[in-house]
């Protein structure tokens, strides 16, 4: 014999289904050092969740705001821009790391390094137009980042433009 709740117990459990979901969603989420988004949905599970979801999301929530305090605090210089970009870039964080080699680039404009980092999330981010236009940058600067470019996995979306072939091929844009 299937017995049915009441209906304040069927909101109830689906409020806290819900809450579930959605902190197994911030917990994705924070493991990927996505603690700005993670955080999100913590507050939000402040206050639209049952308790016991509430509680744990409550801890989350203080673990994302302690790393992501740290993580403002001992970002001062380009390179530590940069170093970060760097490493989001190598884990697939592209939003990140497109935001973390700008703010490097801002820092100190015009540094080969950085621009073919920040071609590189471009690239990846499907965004051409600004890839080649920092790839460019990046191959006045330094030369050998032409050759450097025509090997790396990150610019394979490029092949198919032509500005891109050239810019590799024959060093025009």
């Amino acid at each position: 014999m299937v017995t049915r709740g009441t209906p304040e117990k069927q909101r109830m459990n689906e409020k806290y289904l819900a809450g579930v979901k959605n902190f197994e969603t911030g917990v994705r989420l924070f493991q990927k050092q996505n603690y700005e988004r993670a955080r999100e949905i913590f507050e939000k599970l402040q206050g639209d969740s049952t308790v016991e979801v509430r509680n744990r999301a409550q801890v989350y929530l203080h673990l994302c705001k302690q790393r992501l305090a740290h993580t403002e605090l001992s970002l001062r210089t380009p390179e530590d821009y940069y170093d970060l970009g760097v490493a989001q870039l190598n884990a697939r964080q592209i939003e990140a790391a497109l935001e973390s080699l700008t703010k490097a680039n801002k820092l100190r404009p015009n540094q080969e390094h950085i621009r073919y980092a920040l071609a590189a999330a471009h690239a990846l981010a499907g965004n051409a137009d600004a890839a080649i236009e920092h790839l460019t940058a990046a191959i006045e600067l330094r030369p050998n980042n032409r050759y450097q470019a025509s090997k790396d996995e990150d610019f394979h979306s490029l092949a198919s433009y032509p500005r891109f072939s050239r810019l590799i091929r024959q060093g025009v844009a």
